[in-house]
């Protein structure tokens, strides 16, 4: 198991969370082979020293013809959504700028956005869900891979890493599976072998909402600054997850 500190928007990641979260973990009892704290044949394990191989990538789509310079912001987007969409979830872009031909070097005071072929059908088999299956131009639109500030997007940075880290199973939330589509066109444009997936059902709060800190929901700090052990909160996520596991939905 490798342990990637991913705190590329540094406007948001400050040295002494990374730290807390290292702390954090190992009193929970996750150990990790790899990370930043013990080495490993991968380094850096913290995506704010891997920008280089960021750009790399970023020229390569560029060069390839996946991406294309975009101007709108949020706002914009979501202005021009026609259908609604999960918190969680960028709406479908309308694609304003996808044939403007605009004259921009990378980065750029823009965003840079993957060019997906609308209608074209992606598939991949979950380890929990089994075959998955969404539409590109349907279900997800161009995504962002590079932000107008600067900062590459998380669709592209953890492709990169996963690749360059040699990962052979990615095991996540259920939320990120839509992006998961994203990121297998990803590994396809840029010619790397994909991982496998596992899409783990979500702990939730007492409304069903997944824990964030918007929601003001208990970090795992305050969980242990509380004073409940690792086992409890163990016992009441499996508890938890086993009772989502019934109403689960699959795309």
């Amino acid at each position: 198991m490798i342990l990637r500190v991913e705190d590329i928007d540094m406007a948001r990641c400050r040295p002494e969370f990374r730290r807390a979260l290292i702390d954090d973990l190992l009193w929970f009892g996750l150990r990790w082979s790899e990370g930043p704290d013990v080495g490993g044949p991968h380094l850096p394990y913290v995506q704010s020293a891997r920008r280089d191989e960021y750009q790399r990538a970023l020229i390569a789509l560029r060069d390839s013809g996946h991406i294309y310079p975009c101007r709108c912001s949020r706002k914009d987007v979501a202005g021009a959504a026609t259908a609604p969409h999960d918190e969680n979830e960028e709406p479908i872009y309308p694609g304003t700028c996808r044939d403007l031909n605009l004259q921009v070097e990378p980065p750029g005071d823009v965003n840079w956005r993957f060019r997906v072929h609308d209608g074209e059908v992606i598939r991949f088999e979950d380890g929990r869900l089994g075959a998955q299956r969404a539409i590109a131009g349907q279900d997800f639109g161009d995504f962002v891979v590079w932000r107008r500030d600067d900062v590459p997007a998380y669709q592209l940075a953890v492709v990169v890493d996963d690749a360059a880290m040699k990962i052979s199973e990615v095991v996540r939330g259920s939320d990120l599976l839509i992006s998961t589509f994203r990121q297998l066109l990803l590994y396809r444009a840029l010619g790397l072998a994909a991982p496998s997936f596992y899409h783990t059902p979500l702990v939730t709060d007492e409304e069903g909402r997944r824990l964030a800190k918007r929601h003001a929901s208990l970090s795992l700090r305050a969980l242990r600054e509380s004073g409940i052990t690792p086992e409890e909160i163990r016992a009441r996520s499996t508890s938890l997850l086993s009772r989502a596991e019934s109403t689960d939905l699959v795309v």
